[in-house]
């Protein structure tokens, strides 16, 4: 095992690997039960939702670290299930005429269209198209945008709709005028909201005192207390009476529908989900591995992302196949590697607990909401480290690097972020080339870049 991971050239021990792939699944384990509730209004079965959750988070991210040696774990992306569910698929009172069969076949088209830019590589040129500067803000982006996750589903943080009380539609926009306030504090007497504080100072204490393994004992500890009785928010009484075998019979594999794969809203489907993905991934697998600090050695970094671009290519359309929606690199990655993980014994570990979940969901979905909360928002915290290898002194990388940090957590998108970052700096760098400084570079495919994301907004509309 230590020559297979190479333990030792990236100065890490067994232990340290698999309490971090431990913490990985820890923080990602909530997937296994809200992506069946995310999905279900599409017409799938929620239990052949949770199995193909299961089995395609464990299959591809025990590929990740078993064959590109890299600690960073897939699922079903959050946001993309949502619009799979809300957007491509209505429900059959609508009258929509694409079935949730049809958007699994977008969802496998896409991986197709992944796998052929990466075998290209397209996708790799991106790491090198990228200026360093825009790389850190990316990881301070992802890092703010992990955070806001915390925040947002442990209550800490409330968003208000609307001053005036109007209704809206389920999955509709409104604009809030200046004077509103939209952000709030959560209600501090709900016991999920001190218990997720709770959390935060105990896993910075053991931070702070230096304790390995800080983030994962903070987890476990926070669950314990939320089954004291008062506290209520466990219950370790769920687990009588549960179905501990998977019935694989009810999983929804290969459920295709090609037959209309050409009509104008499954191929609008398509280029979102490939667009969207595209950079949700590559701001992932770049924020975390610079945060594993893999970009020191560039050549073996480009490399490295390169060989896990193929492995999430091959997820996109093996996570269709099962029946779930598009599978990504997650960003509580960073949870593991926060807590040392350099290897892929990190992912392998993860992957193992996902296949090991479709025996143990009741167990793993124990795990209350403000213990993973807490535990993210102390990953938000380690991820804005990044934020010092910024010049912000040279605003044609300082305003790009703010547009890139600040609309990934403000619009909740990854995409966002990466796109406003793209487009002011191919502005911004060219004016600066054209007053004579010559010092920033523009790679081509930055133009392409620059070309498919006004694309993108022009036709695809900033809600895609």
């Amino acid at each position: 095992m230590q020559r297979f991971f190479k333990l030792k050239e990236f100065g890490t021990n067994i232990r340290t690997e698999i309490m971090a792939g431990i913490t990985t699944f820890m923080t990602m384990a909530y997937i296994l039960a809200v992506n069946p509730l995310v999905l279900g209004p599409s017409g799938l079965d929620t239990y052949g939702i949770f199995l193909a959750t299961a089995l395609a988070a464990g299959i591809f991210t025990l590929a990740m670290g078993l064959f590109v040696n890299f600690p960073v774990a897939l699922a079903p992306g959050m946001g993309l299930n949502a619009y799979f569910a809300t957007t491509v698929v209505a429900s059959q009172a609508t009258g929509h005429p694409i079935s949730a069969s049809m958007a699994l076949a977008a969802v496998f088209m896409s991986g197709i269209i992944f796998l052929i830019l990466t075998v290209t590589k397209v996708r790799q040129m991106l790491v090198v198209a990228v200026p360093d500067g825009l790389k850190h803000a990316i990881t301070v982006g992802v890092g703010l945008f992990i955070a806001i996750i915390g925040l947002k589903t442990s209550g800490l943080m409330t968003i208000s709709l609307d001053a005036f009380a109007r209704d809206f539609a389920q999955g509709s926009y409104t604009n809030l005028g200046g004077s509103e306030t939209v952000i709030h504090m959560g209600d501090l007497a709900e016991p999920g909201v001190w218990l997720t504080i709770l959390g935060l100072i105990i896993i910075g204490a053991l931070m702070v005192l230096r304790v390995r393994g800080a983030i994962l004992f903070g987890i476990l500890i926070t669950t314990l207390i939320g089954a004291i009785p008062g506290v209520d928010v466990v219950d370790f009484g769920t687990l009588k009476g549960q179905d501990w075998v998977p019935d694989f019979s009810k999983l929804n594999f290969w459920d295709f529908d090609f037959a209309d794969l050409f009509s104008t809203g499954i191929l609008t489907a398509i280029a979102t989900f490939t667009f969207v993905e595209l950079f949700d991934t590559f701001g992932t697998l770049v924020g975390t591995a610079n945060r594993a600090g893999f970009l020191k050695n560039k050549e073996e970094g480009n490399k490295r992302i390169g060989k896990a671009m193929i492995v999430d290519s091959l997820a996109v359309s093996g996570g269709a196949m099962l029946g779930t929606s598009t599978m990504t690199a997650f960003v509580e990655s960073s949870a593991g590697i926060a807590e040392g993980g350099r290897t892929g014994l990190t992912s392998s570990t993860t992957g193992v607990l996902f296949l090991v979940s479709l025996f143990l969901a009741p167990i793993a979905l124990l795990i209350p909401t403000p213990a993973t909360s807490a535990a993210l928002i102390i990953v938000g915290v380690l991820m804005m480290q990044s934020v010092k290898e910024i010049d912000f002194s040279d605003l044609t990388i300082g305003i790009p690097a703010f547009l890139t940090v600040a609309m990934m957590p403000f619009t909740y998108n990854i995409a966002n972020g990466i796109s406003f970052g793209i487009v002011s700096y191919v502005i911004l760098a060219t004016l600066a080339n054209l007053r004579g400084e010559k010092k920033h570079n523009v790679h081509w495919l930055m133009w392409i870049l620059f070309v498919l994301v006004i694309a993108r907004y022009l036709f695809i509309g900033s809600e895609g």
